[in-house]
């Protein structure tokens, strides 16, 4: 750490209060107000795309509420995650499993303290043994109070500040475009597959409307459906010196999947029922409840899977893999629900269940143009999260850089106020 800052415990510069319990009275009482929770609170920022309301006593109002500047801390689950409020919905209540700090002294700038906690948890550990030893580990009000935390001056506090917002602002932009892309994607998507590149008008179907020229035909119709297996791992034969990829459902993340990381023996291949499966198949998870289940992705180089991988192994002059990939993404939500359906806790599809299910296919002509469209839109996307890694990598490596004295605040540039519009 920066030997030239000032340390003091953090209650000499924070009053430290306490939230609300969300009881059933609370919810369904009246004069309710806006609550915050441990899950609108993320590093240096805020999600409020969902907030709950509670209903409190107005004689509980001026301890329960959060003001402009007041830091949110987090005493479970991320212990010590921390945003500040910027008063944009008031008034505004929070859960007891935050800690809100209220500035003692003018002395402070409350960003400062935001991006120093998060050095202090996820980069440097010098709060580690901070939390209760409970079976949840829980940052209590008292340990806080006692934390050792810098005072450097304020200019000092406000120029780290100002640097590491406006990364962090740009952060948040690549994220916001990120959003943005996907969103557009989505709406490109749907009106390919509703009215084609041709603009043509829709006809009813058994999976919705689709261009009048297009067919619907069964997934089993156009080629090879199956799944795979996972040799024993305590059998050397079958994984040791293997140079054969095999892939599990996490690879589905990929979406191209042009390479694996674990392999498998001939052995394995020959003795455990393993599919070859060839470049141009679409691999689809089909089980698990978490987020995998429904995801594909076109492979594109000879592979073997495991039993939680189903392979489409299409016949390419009938549908190009991208375009079934592009269809298979608007039914992920459709697929989880029927993996679901049977009330199973552990949900899945079966290789009959896709032999059966309808897709849409147009000529191969109009599929590669569609394929064209997604493609351009997914390069955007990719772009975009290149972006945004540089920028994260950026704002992590100065932030540690920062907090251990290895750049100073005198060293720290800002560029220059974008003052277009602004009076002369």
């Amino acid at each position: 750490m920066s030997q030239a800052w000032t340390w003091r415990p953090l209650s000499e510069l924070f009053e430290i209060g306490a939230g609300k319990t969300m009881s059933a009275a609370a919810r369904s009482g009246a004069n309710k107000v806006p609550f915050l929770r441990t899950s609108n609170v993320l590093w240096n920022r805020l999600d409020l795309s969902v907030v709950d309301e509670m209903a409190i006593a107005p004689h509980e109002l001026p301890d329960k509420l959060v003001e402009s500047g007041d830091l949110l801390v987090c005493e479970g689950g991320e212990i010590g995650r921390a945003a500040i409020w910027d008063g944009s919905i008031a008034p505004m209540a929070f859960q007891n499993h935050l800690h809100r700090l209220r500035s003692k002294r003018g002395d402070i700038d409350p960003r400062f303290y935001v991006y120093f906690l998060q050095s202090a948890f996820t980069q440097l550990g010098i709060f580690d043994g901070a939390g209760n030893k409970t079976t949840i580990p829980n940052l209590s009000s008292s340990r806080l109070m006692a934390l050792e935390v810098p005072h450097p001056p304020l200019k000092e506090q406000q120029a780290i500040a100002e640097v590491l917002s406006t990364l962090h602002d740009a952060i948040s932009l690549q994220r916001e475009t990120i959003s943005t892309s996907e969103e557009l994607k989505r709406a490109t998507t749907s009106g390919l597959f509703r009215r084609g590149v041709k603009g043509e008008l829709p006809q009813g179907s058994e999976i919705g409307p689709i261009p009048e020229t297009w067919q619907v035909v069964t997934l089993g119709s156009l080629g090879k459906i199956g799944n795979g297996s996972t040799p024993k791992r305590s059998n050397a034969g079958y994984w040791s010196g293997g140079t054969f990829p095999w892939l599990n459902s996490a690879k589905v993340y990929d979406r191209d999947i042009k390479a694996g990381e674990q392999f498998v023996t001939r052995t394995a291949l020959a003795e455990c029922h393993l599919p070859t499966v060839e470049p141009g198949a679409v691999l689809m998870a089909i089980t698990g409840q978490g987020k995998t289940l429904g995801n594909v992705a076109v492979l594109r180089t000879p592979a073997t899977i495991s039993q939680h991988l189903a392979y489409i192994q299409a016949d390419p002059d009938r549908i190009d893999p991208d375009f079934l990939r592009g269809y298979l993404e608007t039914q992920y939500e459709a697929l989880r629900q029927v993996a679901s359906g049977g009330g199973s806790t552990k949900g899945a599809l079966t290789c009959a269940f896709l032999k059966t299910l309808p897709v849409p296919l147009p000529e191969l002509t109009e599929q590669r143009n569609i394929v064209a469209v997604l493609r351009s839109l997914d390069q955007k996307i990719a772009l975009h999260r290149d972006k945004l890694a540089l920028v994260e990598e950026l704002y992590h490596a100065l932030l540690l850089k920062i907090m251990t004295g290895a750049i100073l605040a005198d060293d720290l540039v800002l560029p220059p106020r974008d003052t277009a519009g602004s009076a002369a």
